[in-house]
């Protein structure tokens, strides 16, 4: 025998100790807890009475004294001129496709807006050509928001006019002051109003900025003599009452020069003595272009 001990072959040997986890840094609790005291004060900012950050509630608070108005000035009496004598011949046009299903069921798909104005007792409505182009069908909706279905009359291309025409009782309808353009001057002022945008009996002013204005459609015409305008025209307009200070109807507003699609300041109205030649015509039923 050798002089190593004699150790027993189950000899317990002495467990290790478990590991110790590792404590957590304070920097880990540190941006949890700034976020909800943020959190919190925001809250608490928002929704507690207002007296805690703000001062305290005064209980004898009281309007403020209403200070003397010193009456309107001549160009907003003006204004208010002009609007209250056209707005009831001004009407918003829905323009619409009607498309069957597979049911054969009937849809009124809507396709845009447009503007126009009452040209008679007998409920025709001028508008311009491409605001009804490719539609099979429109409601006329009044100044007063009664609709009506309406039916095309005639059209002119080439002036880019249309007169539709609905069937209303006489009494709901005020026909447009007429006016003339041959003796219209650049600086003179001018009143627009129309749907822009669907906003419907809007009021624009401006002047005119030129006279005898051509300018080419998208559907290869040139509008000739046209009425050059800075007063605010955008899409919706189109179609609406070119106004002087009587209220008359000067000429129609048609289209806008402008980059982005709306007002910038250059618009174009048709005028109204090619206006007040062609609508009879086309109302008599005569060639109408096509």
């Amino acid at each position: 025998m050798s002089g190593y001990p004699n150790y027993p072959s189950d000899y317990d040997y002495p467990p290790y100790p478990p590991p110790v986890p590792p404590r957590p840094s304070p920097s880990a609790f540190f941006w949890p807890l700034l976020l909800v005291l943020v959190v919190v004060g925001m809250l608490l900012w928002h929704y507690w009475p207002l007296g805690l950050f703000r001062g305290d509630h005064d209980p004898d608070a009281r309007p403020r004294e209403i200070a003397p108005f010193g009456g309107y000035l001549p160009e907003e009496i003006a204004n208010f001129k002009v609007y209250e004598d056209a707005r009831d011949s001004v009407v918003y046009i829905n323009v619409l496709s009607v498309q069957r299903d597979r049911l054969r069921n009937v849809h009124r798909i809507p396709r845009g807006t447009g503007s126009g104005f009452v040209w008679d007792k007998d409920g025709h409505i001028v508008t311009n050509y491409h605001v009804i182009e490719k539609a099979n069908a429109a409601d006329v909706i009044l100044a007063s928001g009664k609709k009506y279905s309406a039916r095309l009359i005639g059209v002119r291309p080439g002036q880019d006019l249309a007169v539709l025409q609905i069937n209303a009782p006489a009494d709901e309808l005020k026909p447009i002051r007429v006016g003339q353009s041959d003796n219209l001057r650049v600086g003179q002022k001018v009143w627009a109003i129309g749907n822009p945008f669907g906003l419907d009996q809007t009021l624009t002013t401006g002047i005119i900025s030129a006279l005898n204005r051509e300018m080419e459609t998208d559907n290869n015409h040139t509008l000739h003599g046209l009425i050059q305008t800075d007063a605010a025209i955008n899409p919706g307009n189109s179609g609406g009452p070119l106004l002087d200070s009587s209220a008359r109807l000067i000429g129609v507003n048609t289209a806008i020069y402008s980059p982005s699609g709306a007002s910038a300041g250059i618009g174009f109205a048709i005028p109204v003595d090619t206006v007040n030649e062609l609508v009879p015509q086309m109302i008599r039923g005569q060639r109408v272009e096509r």
